[in-house]
């Protein structure tokens, strides 16, 4: 088992646990939407997506930040992960990053979508 995100106290009042898969899921979200210089002691951790949802929708982007995201992931959780496949939307309300990976060490293979909303 693996400390659920984000931090926080289950019912039973312990710290709250989840299981390997959705463990690594989590972490791909906090790379995907930790801006860089946020971590104090990682100044170069996250791809900072979020800067990007208010920012104008371009193929030359998507392809810029594809190649960003993962360079990151494969930087962050290569050791955990093997990055099969990054793909981005940009629509007038969404920014939709769809990420197919491979958990090294079960082999199994998982697809996972993560949206943030540009309006507030």
């Amino acid at each position: 088992m693996q400390l659920d995100y984000p931090f926080h106290i289950d019912g039973r009042g312990r710290v709250a646990e989840t299981g390997e898969e959705l463990h690594i899921r989590q972490l791909i979200e906090q790379v995907l939407f930790t801006a860089p210089g946020e971590r104090v002691n990682r100044p170069t951790f996250g791809a900072g997506l979020l800067r990007l949802i208010f920012a104008p929708a371009s193929e030359e982007l998507q392809a810029a930040t594809r190649f960003l995201v993962q360079g990151q992931l494969q930087q962050w959780l290569g050791q955990l992960i093997q990055i099969e496949a990054v793909d981005l939307t940009f629509s007038e309300s969404d920014l939709v990053i769809d990420v197919r990976y491979q958990i090294r060490q079960s082999q199994r293979t998982f697809r996972s979508r993560f949206t943030r909303s540009r309006t507030p």
